[in-house]
């Protein structure tokens, strides 16, 4: 059985999906962007969407009753890899011990423009 999660402190999807989905032990976030729930805005400035991405998953992790320590792997998509040492402070801010399986690539659009998308999956 799976539960749908829904943040109100995160941005709704973009899309017909949801922002995670919970197993018993196990959540999946949906790619999150560096929009503003708020708001609805996403900053032009990499570093400011990028910290509002990790703000999103934290609001969604929290909402199923997880946090940062029990993401196993996360996926980063980024509009271009010269922001990968820019990601990797950001990020890594958030993961100074426990550090979860990674991937990262530069793709060549995201929704919105973004310059920035990460997914993520987590269990207890």
């Amino acid at each position: 059985m799976h539960t749908k999660i829904h943040s109100d402190k995160a941005p709704a999807a973009l899309g017909p999906y949801s922002q995670g989905i919970s197993t018993t032990n196990r959540l999946y976030i949906s790619g999150q962007l560096g929009v503003d729930a708020a708001t609805g805005k996403m900053p032009d400035e990499f570093a400011e969407q990028a910290a509002l991405v990790m703000r999103n998953i934290g609001f969604i992790l929290a909402e199923a009753g997880f946090e940062f320590k029990d993401i196993v792997k996360t996926t980063i998509f980024l509009s271009s890899m010269e922001n990968f040492g820019v990601i990797n402070e950001i990020y890594g801010a958030y993961f100074t011990e426990h550090k979860p399986a990674r991937s990262c690539f530069e793709v060549g659009r995201l929704p919105k423009d973004a310059k920035v998308e990460i997914e993520v999956i987590a269990e207890k």
